[in-house]
């Protein structure tokens, strides 16, 4: 390995192998179904893949070790983002042809189909993104809901600003993972900060089909009392808060503090609880280890009532508690 590489993730290894179909399994487990092949036959697969995951997002780090053709068609449920590291990967995304290398990046969309040519030298960190949790995080940062499918630009020019942000913040999150700092298990409140703020700093930093109406967004930012009034609400998922317990902590009365948050969220503070808490309680059960039990992720999070938490769980995720893994 180039002693300018850094191998991530360490700590998660997942997949070492030399055999082309328990590569293509293991990786279409973390990502999706797609063809994978050697270029040439008498090519030897060195495969290196590392894995980390919080819920919404992953943090891979993966690399062939020799020259590889992957036919994913269209990734449907995640975006991803493609950092090298070393080495260069020819990709056709969007109508476009893309070379990536370390001075460029790329950004798949999840309904535009893709063809990838890995070559042997390429070390790629990823970061891959559900999309309905992206779609969440955007409608929180516009304030009310995007007109419709998000699409990125699929360039990103590392050597600008914005894409140097987005590699410095990802390599920063995967130093933390390995760390144990994140994505351990027991720092769930950071783990959520930290699933937003990379999802944030992707809508913020590349280009988008709504990036000009968070531009618009950004010049009608959330006053300081709403922030803190919501960041006490994510602060205290657990306990049995009430809604005058939210205006005074951020110095306000129940009347204003329910018109700040229609105004900027077009919702209650008690139903803005109601999602985090159901949000924390999938997080916590979508955790590889050591996973709670459905009663104790929902007495975790503030909820006394299992019928109702079921209920509502469904409603929001699509599946019972009892059927999250």
């Amino acid at each position: 390995m180039d002693k300018q590489t850094t191998e991530y993730l360490t700590n998660y290894p997942l997949l070492r192998t030399s055999d082309l179909d328990e590569a293509r399994h293991c990786v279409t487990e973390k990502f999706c179904d797609h063809k994978l092949n050697k270029s040439s036959r008498f090519d030897d697969l060195a495969v290196c893949h590392n894995h980390v995951a919080c819920g919404h997002v992953s943090i891979n780090y993966l690399h062939y070790g020799a020259d590889v053709q992957i036919d994913p068609g269209m990734l449907e449920d995640f975006y991803l983002l493609q950092i090298p590291l070393s080495g260069a990967a020819l990709i056709r995304h969007r109508g476009r042809e893309i070379l990536a290398s370390t001075q460029t990046a790329t950004l798949l969309n999840p309904d535009r189909e893709t063809k990838m040519h890995w070559r042997s030298d390429c070390r790629k960190l990823m970061l891959q993104i559900d999309k309905i949790y992206l779609h969440e995080v955007a409608q929180d940062m516009l304030g009310g809901p995007a007109p419709g499918t998000i699409r990125f630009d699929p360039l990103v020019d590392l050597t600008a600003t914005p894409g140097q942000h987005l590699r410095r913040i990802l390599e920063r999150a995967a130093i933390l993972a390995e760390g144990r700092a994140l994505f351990s298990g027991p720092s769930r409140n950071q783990d959520m900060w930290i699933a937003s703020e990379l999802t944030s700093t992707l809508l913020t930093h590349q280009s988008s089909n709504i990036s000009h109406m968070l531009h618009r967004a950004d010049h009608h930012a959330l006053p300081s009392n709403l922030r803190s009034a919501r960041a006490f609400i994510y602060a205290n998922l657990s306990e049995p808060i009430r809604l005058a317990d939210i205006a005074a902590s951020a110095g306000m009365n129940v009347r204003t503090l329910q018109k700040g948050f229609q105004r900027a969220f077009a919702k209650s503070p008690m139903q803005i609880l109601h999602e985090a808490r159901l949000d924390a309680a999938h997080y916590d059960l979508t955790v590889a280890r050591d996973s709670p039990s459905v009663t104790d992720a929902a007495y975790q999070n503030g909820f006394s009532h299992l019928g109702r938490f079921s209920r509502d769980y469904k409603r929001r995720f699509g599946l019972l508690p009892s059927q999250t893994h």
